[in-house]
């Protein structure tokens, strides 16, 4: 009886230890529930690049959006630069009424990505796996991302990620954002401090919002926009893609709490979060532990006969 004793004891030892231990390579997972809207852009998002003085051109550029600078309107290189939709508002009435709107609906889409309460995750974000919510870095106040970093939105289109940088993002050549189960570049936000540099052949989904410039050192694919408050944007064959937004359905029975409404698993004020998984060697050694625990009340039951 005493060997299954200690058998159950350390099975069950494990089992806790198991459920305890933060995993890495998972989903992040803030601590709570909440809802996260969406950052509303204005005008400025029918716009692919904007930018606050000038855009230029290196190569064949591909854009699926509006173009506009403003106050400075300067444009080069745009000799290569092909529009697969929209409009380019510095050809022919440089700075007009409709750019200088989207500039002033851009500030205050920064102000309120800028704003949210978040949750602290690493500078790196390569190699990572995120839900929905409000992340920032509060180490350096900067994001990197080598490799792959991936978006999972749990079967909800609407739902929100929003990425707060004081100060850069960076990403190393050939790195990728990627979506999953629903996840939609329509609501993935950057917000960056000073300025947005994309490495060669960069794959990425997401608004970038940056204070100052962005560039792209050549070849990136962009499922978003590219917007600069008061800096230039830099292109270099580039491929960006201005998103179609799906609009979430209000329910019927709607009394201001729309369950449709773009939800997420969102801040935890600013507190750090814990990577957590249920993996298998826990099932595992739960099962292991009920057996042993009835081999060890069998066993028991024989040895305490009266004989």
């Amino acid at each position: 009886m005493g060997k299954f004793k200690y058998f159950a004891i350390i099975i069950i030892l494990g089992m806790f230890l198991s459920l305890a231990s933060p995993s890495t390579n998972v989903f992040a997972r803030p601590l709570g529930q909440a809802v996260v809207p969406a950052v509303g852009l204005g005008t400025a998002e029918a716009f692919a690049v904007l930018a606050g003085s000038g855009i230029s051109n290196t190569n064949a550029t591909t854009i699926s959006g509006d173009v506009g600078s403003s106050p400075t309107s300067t444009e080069t290189g745009f000799g290569s630069v092909t529009f697969a939709s929209g409009a380019n508002h510095t050809d022919p009435d440089p700075n007009d009424a409709v750019t200088q709107q989207a500039k002033l609906d851009l500030t205050a889409a920064y102000t309120d990505a800028a704003g949210r309460p978040f949750s602290v995750v690493p500078s790196e974000l390569g190699s990572t796996m995120l839900l929905p919510g409000v992340y920032k870095n509060t180490a350096t106040s900067d994001f990197q991302i080598t490799g792959a970093l991936t978006l999972d939105a749990q079967g909800n289109p609407f739902s929100v990620f929003i990425f707060q940088s004081d100060t850069t993002l960076v990403t190393a050549s050939n790195s990728s954002v990627n979506l999953i189960n629903g996840a939609n570049a329509c609501y993935v936000f950057w917000q960056v401090g000073s300025s947005a540099t994309l490495g060669t052949a960069t794959s990425f989904q997401g608004t970038i919002m940056a204070d100052q410039s962005i560039t792209d050192n050549g070849g990136s694919t962009v499922t978003g926009r590219l917007l600069a408050s008061v800096g230039a944007v830099t292109l270099n064959n580039t491929t960006i893609n201005r998103p179609i937004c799906p609009v979430p359905e209000p329910d019927e029975d709607d009394e201001g709490d729309n369950e449709d409404a773009i939800s997420a698993l969102p801040s935890t004020g600013g507190a750090p979060i814990q990577n957590y998984v249920l993996p298998w060697s826990l099932v595992m050694a739960g099962c292991l532990g009920v057996m042993a625990l009835v081999l060890s009340i069998r066993a028991y039951r024989k040895t305490s006969r009266p004989k």
